[in-house]
């Protein structure tokens, strides 16, 4: 791909070393730039936010890899400081928010069977007052092409491996030719999101006291440049006072952070250009170790905008009458666990089908929906979230292919030749290829066992697991239970390596806390379910489903995605889960400007006002 794509910037003085200030002075071109200025001071005073139980930002670098991309991460940290160039919510919707958006729309055009996308930024300055140009956006995609397969949103032949062209015409207009024509709302809503400017002036250096060049025009330098910024953004005890990470182009500024507690505390980024500025001198992300300990220091009054856990939601009145408004926060999110496909010891036996089928038969959702997360949830039948209003999901998605039955899971096993013994061990008593047969690469005597590792801290999900593994027995299969901090689970839980075998030993993971993935906005499947794709967990692969994506995002309409979600559903590449709603808020009712509630889960303290 490197050989092919196409670079133009014909604004840059290129090679002759001159600041970008100055660049910009010779040539004059594209829209005037607003002059430095400093915004409206905040009103003072301190607000105070939960974060998840157990769960807490540890990557500040905006182009995450995959083991560090989280929802702490993802909302919680990187966009407060760093604005994508598209922003997703608008009124509580998952919808394109033009306003809250670093570039005006873009313009689509064609051109000999390529998808051209025209983009101009709105004026924006980074906080030590240099301007936001597209040298910024350029610099971005230069580390992500050099490195992308660290990326944790990267899919194979997807962005950026699908640019064959880009053209810098001025500070503030660029183009992206992409190699094929695609559906329109799939390049804004999943290819535009991931999109950055970050600050070159500032970081596009290979050590913390050299000088700023141009290291990001080549590949090797580009690659250089990465590993000092991840070297960097790993060292989360000098975070606060690093000085590339005092350079933002969001409404705060990272003012401190322990390393070992996670506590996050922002301050008010004076430059910042965005509609609305903070009105709070201190925001402040609270860490707690459970959801017991958050819940006691909300019943204290010692969180502005927390949260009830599940087990509690019988206390919201008491809640309520001590000053907080209560909401659900439902969000466009799945719930799930990974299977490992690439597990040399379990892959044989999960790669079949039947099997998967079974297990999914076992999974109680309804009862879990009702008896543990208090009716605060929604089942997930397949790859399309149904707890939103959306036009993406298909009648067939609405419907559970695999609904509670143990009598139908032991048909299933007993039927391809496991001696089925409930709350016992269930073996395979008939190995081999065929009818009545266990399965390509399963030995005689195998067992039904599987370790399953889920995130601690969240009491609920411990309650599901328990269930989950009641409920597994009762047709012979083994589940032992492992739980850690959310940080170490998706750290485990990543694709292993097919080579060399390195991070391929766990069975079944879910890394829910308290929800499962939340999608970009487009419900595409091409991050979780492409061969290759960093978070597929488990490597999945299955030709059906690899053409039905590729359908979704190149061919028009909405019966590609109905096709791809019902046959999904039927497969049971993962383990479908209840997906809970991300949590009960408690907010302070003096607090105003928190509803509604992003639904891809951004928050954003800089509308929060105390009335």
């Amino acid at each position: 791909m490197g050989a092919q794509l196409t670079r133009t910037a014909s604004w840059r003085a290129r090679g002759l070393g001159l600041p970008l200030a100055t660049v910009i002075g010779v040539v004059g071109c594209g829209a005037a730039l607003p002059a430095a200025r400093t915004a409206p001071a905040a009103r003072g005073g301190t607000v105070t936010w939960a974060q998840p139980a157990g769960a807490t930002p540890n990557y500040i670098f905006p182009m995450l890899p995959g083991a560090d991309y989280s929802i702490q991460n993802l909302y919680d940290l990187n966009p407060l400081m760093y604005r994508p160039l598209y922003w997703y919510d608008r009124g509580g919707q998952i919808a394109y928010n033009s306003k809250l958006s670093l570039a005006d729309p873009p313009v689509f055009s064609a051109s000999g069977g390529r998808t051209v996308v025209t983009i101009r930024l709105k004026p924006a300055r980074w906080s030590d007052g240099r301007p936001v140009t597209t040298r910024d956006v350029r610099f971005w995609l230069d580390l992500l092409i050099a490195n992308a397969a660290n990326w944790g949103a990267f899919v194979p032949g997807e962005f950026p491996s699908d640019l064959v062209a880009e053209r810098y015409s001025s500070p503030t207009t660029f183009s992206l030719t992409f190699n094929r024509v695609y559906n329109h709302y799939w390049i804004l809503d999943s290819q535009l999101f991931g999109l950055y400017p970050i600050p070159q002036h500032a970081w596009d250096r290979t050590s913390l006291h050299g000088s700023v060049g141009n290291y990001d025009e080549t590949h090797s330098g580009a690659q250089a440049v990465y590993r000092f910024l991840n070297t960097q953004s790993t060292s989360l005890a000098t975070w606060a006072t690093n000085p590339l990470w005092r350079v933002v182009d969001g409404p705060w500024r990272l003012a401190q952070f322990d390393a070992t507690t996670g506590y996050t505390a922002f301050i008010p980024n004076p430059r910042y250009s965005g509609p609305v500025k903070p009105s709070f001198s201190r925001f402040v992300e609270l860490p707690f170790t459970s959801d017991t300990a958050e819940f006691n220091a909300l019943r204290a009054g010692a969180v502005d905008y927390g949260y009830i856990p599940i087990q509690d939601v019988s206390q919201t009145a008491f809640i309520r009458s001590h000053g907080y408004r209560i909401a659900p926060w439902i969000t466009w999110t799945i719930g799930y666990a990974p299977v490992n496909f690439t597990n040399v010891t379990v892959a044989p036996v999960l790669s079949q089908l039947y099997v998967r089928q079974a297990m999914q038969h076992l999974v109680d959702q309804p009862a879990y929906i009702r008896d543990i997360f208090k009716g605060l949830a929604t089942p997930t039948y397949g790859p399309v979230p149904a707890g939103l209003p959306s036009p993406f999901l298909s009648a067939g998605d609405r419907h559970n292919a695999y609904p509670y039955d143990p009598a139908a899971a032991v048909r299933l096993l007993r039927s391809h030749g496991w001696t089925v013994r409930p709350d016992g061990s269930s073996t395979c008593a008939h190995p081999g290829v065929g009818a009545g047969r266990c399965g390509a690469g399963i030995a005689g005597g195998t067992p039904l066992s599987f370790s399953m590792l889920y995130d601690s801290g969240y009491l609920a999900l411990a309650q599901m697991m328990q269930a989950l593994k009641s409920s597994f027995s009762r047709a012979g299969i083994t589940l032992s239970l492992t739980t850690a901090p959310f940080n170490t689970v998706i750290a485990t839980v990543d694709p292993c390596d097919k080579q060399t075998g390195v991070g391929c030993h766990w069975d079944i993971g879910d890394w829910q806390d308290p929800i499962g993935w939340s999608y970009d906005p487009y419900p595409s499947g091409d991050e979780l379910f492409m061969p290759g794709a960093f978070d597929n967990s488990g490597n999945y692969s299955n030709q059906v489903t690899t053409a039905d994506v590729l359908a979704t995002d190149r061919r028009p309409g909405l019966q590609p995605m109905y096709g791809y979600e019902n046959y999904l559903a039927t497969q049971a590449p993962v383990l479908w889960l209840p997906d809970p709603d991300y949590q009960v808020s408690a907010i302070r009712t003096s607090l105003s400007g928190v509803l509604p509630q992003a639904p891809n889960l951004y928050i954003t303290p800089e509308n929060w006002r105390h009335t």
